[in-house]
């Protein structure tokens, strides 16, 4: 193993170079490694008429556990984006309830709300996407995820009403948490 050099600067700073400087590169080879399939599959999921051209590729131990590119179309589903399917693929794969803590997930896209909300709640360890959320407005992509994503207004700008609901029909379904809570130890 190399060992760490420290430069000492006349201003006083101080910069080190180390073994790490290896490191960093193995990560970039192993990073282009897997964004290199996840867009292959993208590619394939556009010519089969599957959906997008987004793909995720969930990776353990240094191995493809699942690639899959987006499904909507396929399934006429909006939630069969390729990051929730990888996840959900990569679940059964692994033999785990949800929980992919030792894993990474490369993405051809910089995930949206949904896709970053599943990548989170499954505890994958690293996410690698390549495209901005820019880039799919190129392809007549709702511009209002972006909006999202950069925090100006999706919310506001959507014809969803959203409404958390009041009196009784709270206190009942807030009772269904607090009643079911310990069959649920997750940590």
């Amino acid at each position: 193993m190399e060992e760490a050099t420290v430069v000492e600067a006349k201003d006083g700073s101080v910069s080190v170079s180390s073994a790490f400087a290896r490191h960093h590169e193995d990560v970039q080879d192993r990073d282009k490694k897997f964004l290199t399939i996840a867009v292959e599959v993208a590619y394939r999921g556009v010519e089969c008429g599957d959906g997008r051209p987004f793909c995720a590729v969930v990776v353990w131990n240094d191995e493809v556990v699942v690639s899959c590119h987006n499904l909507v179309l396929r399934h006429t589903d909006p939630t069969a984006h390729a990051e929730v399917t990888a996840i959900r693929e990569a679940c059964k794969k692994l033999n785990r309830i949800f929980e992919l803590a030792d894993c990474e997930i490369y993405a051809s896209y910089e995930p949206r709300p949904m896709c970053f909300g599943a990548i989170h709640l499954s505890r994958i360890k690293r996410l690698v996407y390549g495209a901005k959320a820019e880039a799919a407005v190129a392809i007549v992509f709702d511009d209002l995820i972006v909006d999202g994503l950069r925090g100006t207004g999706f919310y506001q700008n959507s014809q969803l009403e959203i409404k958390r609901a009041d009196g009784n029909e709270a206190i009942i379904v807030e009772q269904v948490f607090e009643k079911t809570k310990a069959k649920f130890q997750l940590y």
